[in-house]
């Protein structure tokens, strides 16, 4: 087929932007019960509700949830597992009020928790005491919040007990078979989940009351996750104490490496409650992991502490939820939305189990993510994912070379993967290629390689996106004249300093990011308030690098034009944050953007919202680059923009 030529940019595409909302639904956080199978689905379409869905045995999948009920948690303002299933009953988190709820049938639901202030998370349901086991999170106001492990009981007035205070942080509680001892880990400012973790077991009285618990990791700098007894009532964890986060084992005396392999059986905690192994028999683990190659599955046979691959198709394997005799998992695909899969341990099989959104584009407009490696400072390389433009109806001018997006993904401590995004291929679709970084920092490459930050956020993570630049131009791949970058929360903030330090980007897109390092120390929530502490320095202490740092005090490097999208619910970085650096570009007279979502929090969930943050972004780039897009999109208004 001959392709017509056509400015990039300008090609039509059958991806567009509410396309993307529509399949922004996707099912996880699986769990099973019995012979029944829970998960969530977001609901962009309903203002980015998340909803309960059930399926027993073979029948059609329900949504149990009721209609007024958005399954959310807001401990750490990123949440995580707010519901959990146990002997036949479902209790759930609703994002409103906070307040813990048993669902019933009939899609009812009533509350466990008072409306006090309280967050609920992690949550576990222990049988034998007729109670819930769950990290809570109790803000007062004028004062930093308080996080705990605490038992809830099933029985009125549902009192509530404390079983592990004491920490700033807590995360995976675990009661042991038997209920005989509770299991959790801990951390403590200015640590993060995944720098510097306490591993604890405590011995439960009769009552259900803890003893005082005894570390397992004592004098281990190391990150600790994913904390399970095994059915024979050995504790199983991932660590990465080798550098990696590999399996663990402790039989109650002495600790085991169980895997030692330079690949990542976890990642960071960002929201609570992740799962990425499981018991399919008394001596068996599935587990899933990544090096820098791949996603594997696998089974772990505990007799001799052997890997048996799982054969699969998935790019990217998220939670994992066991069973005696299979799993429920989380899968990733670079050319498939993602959906939920069911293992069965005698066949060995994976088979398909449930997918919210189908794929309605045809493969011809896919770009495949092609991983690569690059040299960067310090005699160093660092990662990423190309995406060179793809369209089956049309090429670029002959001889020209296409404009490059950079994306930056959040955290910093974050990663990027090969899963299909149609996000990205809205863009590879219309004619940009398209890089998503993982700089250094970035998680699923080791300890090392996240370390690489420690100090240096804004040095490192930019140098890498510059060098990814270059060696991409080197390569032939893209119009250097014509690079923009994009970034969301702490990618924006890279964002925003690609533009004040260097020379290299035409053009960019912040996304809630920050502008002023200042203002995010002194203006955060709990979790993050202490992170910049090992990313940049301890505040006030470091100051003068905080300022050196931050974009808002180098307005003199912005000549670029730049389009800024927030929420205005934003709690992780505050709306103020994108408005100082919006109102000093207008007063220096360079081309600026600004789009204020009405409701939304830190990443936008409602339909509408992703339809036009995604459509405004291409109208901007028409405008800076010079195209027109083939979309029919509302105009954005860009101040001091000068056309010819």
């Amino acid at each position: 087929m001959t392709k017509t030529p056509s400015l990039f940019g300008s090609w039509p595409s059958p991806i567009k932007a509410d396309l993307i909302a529509g399949a922004s639904v996707a099912a996880f956080d699986p769990k099973v019960d019995g012979d029944r199978i829970y998960w969530l689905e977001n609901r962009p379409s309903e203002g980015g509700r998340v909803v309960l869905m059930r399926r027993v045995g073979n029948a059609q999948a329900e949504e149990i949830s009721p209609a007024d009920m958005n399954l959310r948690t807001r401990v750490h303002e990123y949440g995580g597992a707010p519901y959990t299933v146990g002997g036949g009953r479902v209790f759930a988190v609703n994002f409103a009020d906070q307040r813990l709820y048993e669902i019933a049938e009939g899609r009812t639901a009533h509350p466990l928790t008072p409306e006090d202030g309280n967050r609920f998370a992690d949550i576990h349901v222990d049988l034998q005491h007729q109670r819930l086991i769950c990290v809570r999170e109790s803000h007062t106001e004028g004062s930093e919040p308080v996080n705990a492990i605490v038992a809830i009981s099933l029985d009125p007035p549902h009192d509530q007990i404390v079983l592990a205070q004491g920490h700033d942080f807590f995360a995976f509680p675990a009661l042991k078979p038997g209920g005989s001892q509770l299991a959790y880990v801990a951390w403590d400012h200015p640590n993060m989940p995944w720098d510097n973790v306490q591993l604890y077991v405590a011995t439960l009285n009769t009552d259900g009351t803890p003893a005082q618990p005894r570390r397992l990791n004592d004098g281990i700098d190391e990150s600790v996750m994913d904390v399970q007894w095994s059915p024979t009532g050995d504790l199983y964890f991932i660590a990465d104490r080798s550098g990696w986060w590999n399996p663990y084992r402790w039989n109650g005396t002495d600790t085991t490496q169980l895997v030692d392999e330079s690949a990542e059986f976890g990642g960071p905690l960002w929201s609570l409650g992740q799962r990425n192994f499981g018991f399919v028999a008394d001596d068996c683990v599935l587990l899933s992991y990544a090096d820098t190659a791949a996603s594997h599955l696998a089974l772990l046979h505990l007799a001799d502490q052997t890997l048996e691959p799982i054969a699969h198709d998935c790019s990217g394997i998220g939670t994992v939820h066991c069973y005696p005799g299979g799993a429920i998992l989380e899968a990733g695909f670079s050319d498939n939305t993602p959906a939920l899969f069911r293992f069965d341990l005698e066949s060995k099989s994976l088979s398909q189990w449930a997918r919210p959104s189908e794929l309605t584009i045809p493969q011809a407009f896919l770009s495949t993510a092609q991983a690569i490696e690059f040299p960067t400072a310090n005699a160093l390389t660092a990662h990423a994912y190309f995406y060179p433009p793809c369209n089956p109806e049309f090429a670029g001018p002959e001889g020209a070379k296409p404009p490059l997006i950079v994306k930056i993904h959040g955290g910093p401590t974050g990663q990027s993967s090969a899963n299909l995004q149609l996000a990205i291929q809205f863009w590879t679709s219309r004619g940009f290629a398209f890089v998503d970084i993982n700089y250094g920092g970035s998680s699923g490459y080791g300890r090392a390689y996240r370390k690489r930050l420690e100090g240096k956020w804004g040095v490192v993570d930019l140098a890498d996106t510059v060098a990814c630049v270059r060696y991409l131009a080197q390569q032939g791949l893209i119009d250097p004249d014509k690079v923009a970058i994009r970034g969301g929360s702490a990618g924006g903030y890279t964002t925003l300093a690609a533009l004040a330090f260097s020379d290299v980007f035409k053009a960019g897109a912040n996304y809630y990011g920050v502008s002023d390092l200042e203002a995010l120390a002194k203006d955060t929530h709990k979790f993050e308030s202490r992170y910049l502490d090992g990313l940049i320095g301890p505040y006030p202490a470091a100051k003068r690098v905080y300022e050196e740092r931050s974009p808002i005090h180098h307005l003199e490097g912005f000549t670029q034009p730049l389009i800024v999208f927030q929420g205005s619910e934003d709690k992780v970085v505050p709306p103020n944050q994108s408005e100082m650096i919006v109102n000093v570009l207008k007063e220096k007279k360079v081309p600026v953007a600004y789009l204020l979502f009405d409701g939304e929090q830190h990443g936008f969930r409602k339909a509408e919202n992703i339809i036009r943050s995604l459509e405004a972004e291409l109208f901007f780039y028409g405008q800076i680059f010079g195209f027109k897009p083939a979309d029919d999109i509302e105009p954005v208004e860009i101040e001091n923009l000068v056309t010819a």
